[in-house]
C-alpha cells in the first residue's frame, strides 16, 4: 500500500492541505520551521496514534484551534482518517467510513517506519528504546505477538502486585503468577529471538551497501531478559528478596535488550555521528524489508532532514540503498542541493515566491537524468510557511 493523498486540517503549522503523492519517492524542501517535519508527523500519527515529536496531543493543533484532522487515501482507494478534539479529548477514527475506537487499529492498516534526528535515542535512550524498535517490527511481522505481549503484561502486573504485598496470603498467588510469568516470558523470548535473528541477517545486507568497511566488524548481542543458560524460574527464586525490596519483577521478557557492537565495544562510542546515522538507516531498512515480506501492509518510510550528518558519498550510498527498497519513501531536506545524489539536476527552491516560474521551467527541461532515481519515480515539493507546493511535476496547471 502507498499513500496517494494526504488531507490535513488545523494540524500543527500546516495550512489546510490536500496533497497527491507519488507511489515511490516524495521529496520536501524548505527552511527550518516551514512545516516539513509536521507533514511527516501527520503521516506518522496515522500509523501510530501518537507523535514522534511530543507526547502532548494538544501541541498538534493549530494555534487558537480546538481540533485537527488527518486523513489519507491509498492505492487501494481506501481511506483512513483520524480527528482529535482537544477540548473534549475525543478521538474519532474512521476506516472506509466505519468508526473505530482503539488507536491500535491504525497500525494494522499502515506500517510507518521513521528516521529522524531523535532516532539516535536507539543508542543513547537505553534498553526501552531498543525494545520499542524491535517490538514495533514484530507487531507487523509476527501476527500473534500483539496478543502474546498483551497477555504477558497482564501477568506481569499481577506478579508485581503480589511482590509488593509480600505477605503470607499473597505467597500462594505469587507462585501461581510466577509460573504463568515464566511460561509467557519464554514464549515471548522465543519469538523475539527468531525475529531478531532474521533482522540481523537482513541488517548485514544493508550494512554492505551503507557501511561496507565496517560490516564485518559489527555484531548484535541478543539479551533475552535473564541469564541465557539459566532457567527463569530458578533466577526468580534466587532473587526473590531482591525483587521484594524493589517491589517489581527484575527478570523476564520485559527486560529484553539488543546491543549493537563494533569490535565488541558499544557501537555509539566507536562511530562518528554520520556513521551512526547510516547504521540507523541500515537497521530501519532491514526492518522495513521484513515488514514488506509479510505483505499484510506495505511499509512506508519517512526520513527527516536527510542532509544532517551525511556527506555527499554517504548520500550516494543511501540513494542506491533506497532504490532496493520496495516501499514508498518521504524525505525532507533544508537545502535542495543535498538531494543531488537522488537526481542529476537540482531544483532550486530558494526564494520560491520570486523564482517559482523559473524553477518550474527548469524542472520541465530536465530530460536527461542518468542517476538511479528515474524521472517518473518521484515528486518534489517546496514547503514554506505551512504551504506545500508541487515543484516537479508541476500540477498547478
Amino acid at each position: 500500500m502507498s499513500v496517494t493523498k494526504l488531507i490535513t486540517r488545523n494540524f500543527r503549522n500546516l495550512n489546510d492541505l490536500d496533497i497527491n503523492f507519488h507511489r515511490k519517492f516524495n521529496f520536501f524542501v524548505g527552511d527550518n520551521g516551514s512545516g516539513k517535519s509536521s507533514l511527516l508527523e501527520a503521516l506518522f500519527y496515522l500509523g501510530h496514534g501518537k507523535s514522534f515529536r511530543t507526547s502532548k496531543t494538544d501541541a498538534l493543533v493549530c494555534y487558537e484551534k480546538f481540533n485537527f484532522v488527518v486523513s489519507i487515501k491509498n492505492t487501494s482507494n481506501s481511506q483512513l482518517g483520524l480527528s482529535r478534539n482537544i477540548s473534549t479529548g475525543e478521538t474519532n477514527i474512521k476506516i472506509d467510513g466505519e468508526r473505530h475506537y482503539r488507536l491500535s487499529v491504525l497500525a494494522k492498516n499502515i506500517a510507518i517506519q521513521i528516521v529522524t534526528p531523535e532516532s539516535f535515542k536507539l543508542f543513547f535512550g537505553g534498553p526501552k528504546e531498543r525494545r520499542k524498535f524491535i517490538d514495533l517490527g514484530m507487531f507487523h511481522v509476527e501476527h500473534d505477538f500483539a496478543s502474546q505481549w498483551k497477555n504477558f503484561n497482564r501477568v506481569l502486573k499481577q506478579r508485581n502486585a503480589c511482590i509488593r504485598l509480600n505477605n503470607n496470603s499473597s505467597r500462594a498467588m505469587l507462585s501461581y503468577w510466577t509460573e504463568q510469568f515464566c511460561e509467557l516470558s519464554k514464549q515471548v523470548a522465543q519469538v523475539r529471538y527468531e525475529y531478531t535473528t532474521a533482522l540481523i541477517k537482513e541488517l548485514n545486507s544493508w550494512l554492505a551497501i551503507l557501511l561496507p568497511d565496517l560490516k564485518s566488524r559489527v555484531t548484535v548481542q541478543y539479551l533475552q531478559g535473564w541469564p541465557q543458560k539459566k532457567d527463569l524460574i530458578d533466577v526468580l527464586f534466587n532473587h526473590f528478596e531482591r525483587e521484594a525490596s524493589y517491589g517489581y519483577s527484575l527478570y523476564g521478557a520485559h527486560k529484553f535488550d539488543v546491543k549493537f557492537l563494533l569490535d565488541k565495544q558499544s557501537l555509539e562510542t566507536q562511530l562518528s555521528r554520520g556513521q551512526q546515522k547510516l547504521f540507523l538507516l541500515a537497521l530501519t531498512f532491514a526492518q522495513t524489508k521484513l515488514i514488506a515480506q509479510v505483505n499484510r501492509v506495505k511499509p512506508i518510510l519517512l526520513i527527516d532532514d536527510i542532509g544532517a550528518e551525511l556527506d555527499i558519498n554517504s548520500r550516494h550510498s543511501l540513494s542506491s540503498a533506497l532504490e532496493q527498497l520496495n516501499c514508498q519513501v518521504f524525505i525532507t531536506a533544508i537545502e535542495s542541493k543535498v538531494l543531488q545524489p537522488f537526481f542529476d539536476r537540482i531544483i532550486d527552491t530558494n526564494d520560491h515566491d520570486r523564482k517559482h516560474d523559473s524553477c518550474i521551467n527548469s524542472v520541465r527541461n530536465i530530460t536527461d537524468l542518468n542517476s538511479t532515481t528515474k524521472l517518473e519515480n518521484y515528486k518534489v515539493f517546496h514547503v514554506k510557511h505551512g504551504e506545500v507546493t508541487a515543484m516537479y511535476p508541476d500540477n498547478s496547471e
